[in-house]
């Protein structure tokens, strides 16, 4: 608070014009607003009416015959999931764990029972726009130390996982989680998954647009329309700034990409000047997809209403009788782009706005590991500082450790990243050397090497039951053998997932590790199917397959080969996707597998 009299310095005027802009947004984000005819803008769907209809007498739901539903359709139909709370209740009251159709209920709370692996609940909370308030990160401190298992870990979508919580303090995890202003409602199972924003939203000085305020409108939105729940299957969404650092928006079924109008090629096709969002579609990487083009720019306060158009078309549309086809790309496969598009128009007060992607701003290179480190914001004097997590775990030591320091050094906030990292922002420049003193007795840092700043892992077969590796203890492996034998003077990024649900995004990694069972003699042992060459952005590709059943315990070794193979033959400049999207298939394996038996 400025306690001097006088003018205001031209930071706090900067501060003042964005939070007025941010209110004015949030004016006209929620609201959907009505057609001339008194149509409402993104007309809701049946969705809601359709879960928990009665099963007898009925023959159809969503207009398919019910013996072709599903099985998770028909736990929807059985039992609205939003309206099991006294079930819950009773579970709590009772110390048991959820049945039967109930644990696919559950998750519509955040709650996911995760036997066999482990006879407990692991409670998912949303953080939309990857944003959390250092009293809330204190808060999910206390539900760990308290409840879970002492930990909690940030995921790929930039939220915050705890695991091993007893069936009897669910109901009092779900409270503590609403005293902090968070909630897990629709983390899990058939919903839109956490609305993530570029984590340097608002900081970055080459950003286009401070997505925040997108994000977090489309989750108020969200959590106020029950016919956006139950979907068909999981929905991603991601704003992406069109700034220095990636969200990865083109593995999203939405990505918002942020470009500036061309005003001369703009102008010819009746669109002014300036920063519009251009819309992505259909990314499932671990299917083999990026999100595309939609031909399309939507303007920031027409984005909510069109991203709640698309997903209720997706609601009413979607493939219900098969979970393998019940992703937004197989709908748009099947219906067509344009059909798709004009459904979603039929939902809209104003028409989408057509653009060839050529007629706006090419999104910029980013910086690839930006998100680990110190880097000058936008706002004079300050930076923010990327804080390191291996594999995306912290004690709740760290993580109070972390909340005081947002609260003294910085503005009283947090942002999680999709690279399973934290980041402390508005970190006044003069307090860096302390910031990063204070980082490292935490046991983190503020600094990687090029792999380990790129380490990303799935929970892993300790906590998933779909799994068929241990990921994060052997991510950890890899990280520490890297460091001791190899020096990279670029960014390698590593993904490993543990199944082919590809929670880590294996197939735009550098290097994607897919869990795999491997024959050992009459044993089989935990291993890995090696991709190489992928990315994302202006670097868009996905991975090849470059050898199976590799053995978990030699990995290490062969991963130290193939980098020091790629630092002595690489052209000048040349990126470690580039050097393997250059190389054949069969060089490449025998670049990793030389020596290993």
């Amino acid at each position: 608070m400025n306690d001097q009299a006088g003018p205001f310095s031209d930071a706090q005027k900067e501060y003042l014009e964005g939070y007025a802009a941010g209110l004015r947004l949030r004016e006209l984000l929620p609201f959907v607003g009505e057609r001339g005819d008194g149509r409402i803008t993104s007309t809701p769907g049946d969705g809601a009416a359709n879960l928990a209809a009665p099963l007898d007498g009925e023959e159809t739901a969503f207009g398919i015959p019910i013996d072709e539903l599903t099985r998770e359709e028909r736990f929807k139909l059985e039992e609205n999931p939003l309206d099991i709370w006294d079930k819950i209740l009773r579970h709590a009251a009772a110390g048991t764990p959820p049945e039967g159709g109930d644990v696919f209920r559950f998750k519509f709370h955040g709650l996911f029972y995760v036997a066999p692996t482990q006879d407990s609940l692991m409670l998912r909370v949303r953080v939309p726009a990857n944003e959390i308030a250092a009293r809330q990160m204190r808060a999910l401190a206390g539900i760990a130390k308290r409840w879970g298992n002492g930990q909690a870990h940030v995921t790929t979508r930039g939220n915050i996982q705890i695991r091993e919580i007893a069936p009897g303090d669910i109901v009092n995890v779900l409270m503590a989680l609403s005293d902090a202003g968070l909630t897990s409602r629709g983390a899990g199972a058939d919903n839109v998954r956490n609305i993530t924003a570029t984590p340097t939203s608002g900081l970055d000085p080459a950003e286009l647009y401070d997505v925040r305020p997108l994000a977090k409108g489309l989750q108020f939105y969200l959590s106020n329309n029950r016919d956006l729940f139950g979907l068909p299957r999981k929905f991603n969404v991601a704003f992406d700034t069109g700034g220095s650092v990636s969200v990865v928006s083109d593995t999203n079924d939405i990505g918002f990409q942020a470009v500036r109008i061309d005003e001369a090629k703009g102008a010819a096709r009746g669109f002014a000047a300036g920063v519009c969002f251009r819309v992505l579609l259909g990314g499932i990487t671990g299917h083999g997809f990026f999100a595309e083009d939609a031909g399309i720019v939507v303007p920031p306060e027409e984005c909510v209403a069109v991203a709640a158009a698309m997903i209720r078309v997706f609601a009413a549309l979607g493939d219900r009788t098969d979970r393998k086809k019940a992703r937004l790309r197989h709908l748009i496969d099947r219906v067509g782009l344009d059909a798709y598009l004009a459904a979603v128009e039929d939902k809209l007060a104003f028409p989408l706005r057509r653009l060839p992607p050529d007629m706006g701003s090419r999104p910029r290179a980013v910086i690839r590991h930006g998100h680990v480190g110190a880097y000058t914001q936008k706002q004079p004097g300050l930076s923010y500082v990327g804080v390191a997590v291996p594999v995306g775990r912290l004690t709740v030591a760290q993580m109070s450790k972390l909340a005081e320091l947002a609260e003294e050094r910085g503005s009283g906030a947090l942002r999680l990243t999709v690279w399973q990292n934290v980041i402390l922002p508005d970190i006044e420049d003069g307090d860096l050397g302390a910031v990063r003193r204070r980082v490292k007795a935490m046991g983190l840092d503020t600094s990687a090497s090029a792999a380990s700043a790129g380490l990303v892992a799935c929970t892993g077969n300790t906590g998933c039951k779909f799994a068929l590796s241990d990921t994060k203890r052997h991510a950890l492996e890899i990280r520490r053998a890297l460091d001791r034998a190899v020096t990279l003077d670029g960014p390698v990024n590593i993904h490993l997932t543990g199944c082919p649900n590809s929670c880590a995004q294996h197939y735009v990694g550098d290097i994607g590790l897919l869990g795999a069972q491997v024959a050992a003699g009459s044993e089989t042992v935990e291993g890995y199917t090696v991709l190489l060459g992928g990315g994302f952005g202006r670097e868009q590709a996905l991975a090849r397959e470059i050898a199976s059943g590799v053995p978990a315990d030699a990995l290490p070794g062969a991963l130290c080969r193939l980098l020091k193979t790629y630092l002595a033959r690489r052209e000048t400049g040349e990126s470690f996707a580039a050097f393997a999207q250059r190389h054949e298939v069969g060089d490449l394996r025998a670049m990793l597998l030389d020596g290993v038996s």
